[in-house]
């Protein structure tokens, strides 16, 4: 029954180390790193090779690119499996093991990596299926998610959606609108160009975001003086969401910054060690059960905005607020 025990416990303890090698970004933690250097490597040579795939000038290395991208994809099948098998790691809230996998599985980062499998083995024979490994330039995505930046700008547009989303909406009328007056001024003068109501859709959408590619154009004095007028539009409506986004972008790094310089009682730094429960844990699990919010993360050199996804490493230095301020910040050690 001990011996048991302690088989099932090296097993877990494997599964978890198995975990925090290929699922959490640690820069101090050799195979960490070198995980994600060869992933880093593995999705470039994987999309670069997608594309040598449509030059008619390597097809005498066809051979070569099938064995190479044959390579890439089994580090990617190896990849998803270990992801499936260390689930119930990433997901610890999940009753079982089966519950987790199928959470990951219909995750974002699950779908992408199973709509860049499956083509290779399945649908290659069929045109429409083959446009799937297209999907596979979502893993430049993985590259950059443990960076600053991009934190900074997944955070940015979903704190600014609503307005975003107001924005586009506008944007929406005003090319309806326009593409309706068009059609009204110049649907006599050029039937062809302007045939219904929609078919100034394309033009509405070149004039409005000042693209001008000049296939269709007005040629009545009514068209071109409402021409002149959605163009003066198009470029106040158009810098809406330029300008929302700017101003996010603005405030994050203004919090980051405050955040870094802050002498407040309320803001702790915590240096996650190999007794702490957080590891593995999100940003938003951390905030949801301690009642404790992540405002920056320091990763070796790297300097992080945490966003809800991300997940707490052992080594992190953490700049943590206390949500409930009369808890005592060293309860998070287990």
């Amino acid at each position: 029954m001990g011996t048991s025990k302690l088989t099932q416990s090296k097993k877990d303890s494997f599964k978890k180390r198995v975990f925090e090698v290929i699922q959490i970004s640690n820069v101090s933690d050799t195979p960490s790193r070198l995980f994600d250097d060869v992933l880093i490597v593995v999705i470039l040579v994987n999309i670069v090779l997608m594309f040598l795939e449509t030059f008619d000038r390597f097809e005498p290395y066809r051979g070569l690119i099938d064995a190479l991208e044959a390579v890439t994809i089994g580090f990617f099948c190896i990849e998803y499996a270990l992801r499936i098998w260390t689930a119930d790691k990433l997901y610890p809230e999940e009753k079982s093991h089966a519950a987790a996998a199928w959470r990951f599985i219909r995750s974002f980062d699950g779908i992408v990596e199973l709509l860049t499998i499956l083509p290779f083995f399945f649908l290659s024979g069929f045109v429409v299926f083959r446009m799937l490994r297209v999907v596979r330039i979502l893993h430049l995505f993985r590259i950059n998610q443990a960076f600053d930046s991009f934190n900074v700008i997944t955070s940015v547009l979903y704190d600014k959606r609503n307005q975003i989303a107001s924005s586009c909406f506008i944007i929406v009328v005003l090319m309806l609108a326009s593409s309706l007056c068009m059609y009204s001024a110049e649907h006599e003068a050029q039937p062809a160009a302007f045939q219904n109501a929609f078919s100034g859709i394309w033009w509405s959408m070149s004039t409005i975001f000042t693209v001008g590619y000049g296939d269709i154009s007005p040629i009545t004095t009514v068209g071109r003086l409402m021409g002149i007028v959605i163009s003066f539009l198009g470029v106040g409506v158009v810098a809406i969401p330029t300008g929302i986004i700017s101003a996010g972008f603005v405030e994050r790094y203004t919090e980051m910054q405050a955040s870094e310089e802050s002498h407040d009682l309320n803001i702790h730094t915590v240096i996650v060690d190999m007794d702490s429960k957080w590891i593995g844990k999100s940003a938003k699990e951390i905030e949801e059960t301690d009642g404790i919010a992540i405002l920056l993360a320091k990763r070796g050199s790297a300097k992080i905005m945490p966003s809800d996804d991300y997940r707490v490493a052992m080594g992190d230095a953490l700049a943590v607020h206390r949500i409930n301020a009369l808890k005592d910040v060293e309860k998070e050690r287990s």
